[in-house]
């Protein structure tokens, strides 16, 4: 039996496995070689030369996509008082205290952002075990713990993304639909690029970006020029 199926090996085939395209040649490429019969979500992957076991060679942070991510957001908000009235007219979809928290606990999860005032993160820390995994915990660092919610939400609809390097060295951050046209994912593409590079930790050593790929869903991979991605950043 074939390990991969035939649109797969269709679509790897476009792809040459000898170069490192240029981030435009990809985008071009990427079209050709996604066969998703949906709106596939374009994904920028990337090898860096750090140490995550170190707090200060942690790369976190978050961005306001140009244009957004193509689909809509739902965020939860976690606060009381006049901040829980704030979140609602900025657009929220669900806000609570303690109640939230305990919907939660029973298993509700239908929600992409959360979002928490400094004065809940008690009670939402009941529920790290359920939102860590899920990248659902709010954290100061991405702008997702302040007392300023309205804009907390603003930013999320409008497309704010969350990047974070795993316990391997690996970062992985969707940035838009394969379906958008290519200035419009090529603006997204760049600011993940130019966020990501501007993040090295200067206690870093030697290669910051060793790899780079663009893929989308249930496509191939294509390989990444790096330094060509380096030069985008230089250039934001």
């Amino acid at each position: 039996m074939p390990k991969t199926g035939k649109k797969y090996a269709a679509a790897s085939a476009r792809i040459d496995r000898n170069k490192r395209y240029s981030f435009d040649e990809a985008l071009k490429l990427l079209p050709e070689v996604s066969y998703a019969k949906f709106k596939g979500t374009a994904q920028l992957s990337f090898r860096l030369g750090v140490d995550p076991a170190k707090a200060d060679q942690m790369v976190r942070g978050a961005i306001v996509l140009p244009h957004g991510l193509g689909k809509t957001i739902r965020v939860a908000v976690f606060a009381k008082g006049e901040k829980e009235k704030e979140a609602q007219d900025a657009g929220a979809d669900i806000v609570g205290g303690d109640d939230l928290v305990e919907k939660i606990r029973g298993g509700w999860l239908e929600f992409d952002t959360a979002i928490a005032t400094p004065d809940m993160m008690g009670a939402v820390g009941k529920i790290g075990k359920v939102l860590g995994p899920r990248g659902l915990m709010p954290n100061p660092k991405t702008g997702t713990v302040t007392f300023d919610v309205a804009k907390a939400v603003q930013e999320a609809k409008a497309g704010k993304v969350e990047y974070r390097v795993d316990k391997t060295g690996n970062l992985h951050v969707a940035f838009g639909k394969v379906t958008f046209d290519f200035d419009k994912l090529r603006d997204n593409g760049v600011a993940i690029i130019d966020a990501i590079v501007r993040a090295k930790p200067q206690t870093a050593k030697g290669v910051y970006m060793k790899g780079a790929t663009l893929t989308s869903t249930m496509s191939p991979g294509i390989p990444l020029d790096t330094a060509d991605l380096q030069s985008l950043a230089r250039k934001g």
